[in-house]
C-alpha cells in the first residue's frame, strides 16, 4: 500500500524545509505545511517544497466569513496542494463556499484541484477544554455534528483525533478521507498533543493518512525515525 505518512514540517526557515523534505523522500508520503511556515514564506516557499516531487499538505484551517474563504481558497488552488484544510466549524456556508472555489479556480487555471479537508476538533483539546470554550456533549457527538456538516458542504475529507475515526468511517461516506494527526509511535513523547494513537493502530481504526511531526522532525536521524514507522506500518 501506498506510504499513508505525511510529515509535519513545523518550522519556519525554508531552508531546513527543504533539507528535511529531501531527506525523507521516498520514506513518507507527502509534507505538511502549516499556517507558521506559510505566513513567513507564503506561495514561493510551498512551491519550493513542492518542487521537490512530494506531495504537499497544505494545513491553513480557514475559518471566516464563506467570502473570505473562498478568497482565500483560490489563492491556495493555484498552488496546487494535494491537500488543505478548513474549520468545520465555520459552517455549512463557508465549507461549501471553500470546497466550490477550491475545485472551480484548479480547473480554470489546469491545475489538479486540492481535496478540501474540514478540520472537526484539535486534536489538542479534550474535554475539559471543550467545556471551557462552551461545547455541549463529548468531544465525539461533536465530531460527528460537524462531520455530518461538512459532508454536506461536498468536503472531501476530514482532519479528526483517531479515537474518532472508527466512528466516523461507519457515518460517512465511503471516498472520504480521514487525515488523522495525534499519531505517536509507543517509542516518541506524546508531547502537547491530549488524543493520541500509534500509527497501527490508527491505521487499523480507518485512517487513511497520518500526520506525523516531531516523533520524525525531532529524531537525532529523521530519516532512520521515518523509516522504522514505516516499517511498522507495513509500507
Amino acid at each position: 500500500m501506498p506510504n499513508p505518512v505525511y510529515v509535519a514540517v513545523d518550522t519556519t526557515n525554508i531552508n531546513q524545509a527543504v533539507a528535511l523534505a529531501t531527506s525523507l523522500k521516498g520514506l513518507v508520503g507527502g509534507v505538511k505545511l502549516g499556517l507558521e511556515f506559510f505566513s513567513v514564506n507564503g506561495p514561493a516557499g510551498i512551491e519550493a517544497v513542492a518542487g521537490l516531487g512530494m506531495p504537499v499538505f497544505l494545513d491553513l484551517k480557514l475559518h471566516d466569513i464563506p467570502n473570505t474563504v473562498a478568497g482565500a481558497m483560490k489563492g491556495v488552488a493555484r498552488l496546487a496542494p494535494r491537500l488543505t484544510t478548513i474549520h468545520a466549524s465555520g459552517g455549512l456556508a463557508m465549507m461549501k463556499a471553500a470546497v466550490d472555489m477550491a475545485r472551480e479556480e484548479a480547473a480554470r487555471v489546469g491545475r489538479p484541484a486540492a481535496k478540501v479537508l474540514a478540520v472537526t476538533i484539535l486534536t489538542s483539546i479534550d474535554q475539559a477544554a471543550m467545556a471551557a470554550i462552551g461545547y455541549g456533549g463529548s468531544v465525539l457527538d461533536q465530531v460527528k455534528r460537524l462531520a455530518d456538516l461538512a459532508e454536506q458542504a461536498g468536503i472531501d475529507g476530514l482532519v479528526c483525533s483517531p479515537h474518532e475515526v472508527a466512528a466516523l468511517r461507519a457515518q460517512v461516506r465511503k471516498e472520504t478521507v480521514l487525515v488523522v494527526p495525534g499519531i505517536r509511535p509507543t517509542w516518541a513523547e506524546a508531547g502537547d498533543q491530549k488524543r493520541i494513537m500509534t500509527p497501527s493502530e490508527a491505521r487499523a481504526q480507518g485512517a487513511d493518512i497520518l500526520v506525523i511531526g516531531r516523533p520524525i522532525t525531532g529524531a537525532a536521524d529523521p530519516a532512520a525515525a521515518a523509516r522504522r514507522i514505516a516499517e511498522e506500518l507495513g509500507v
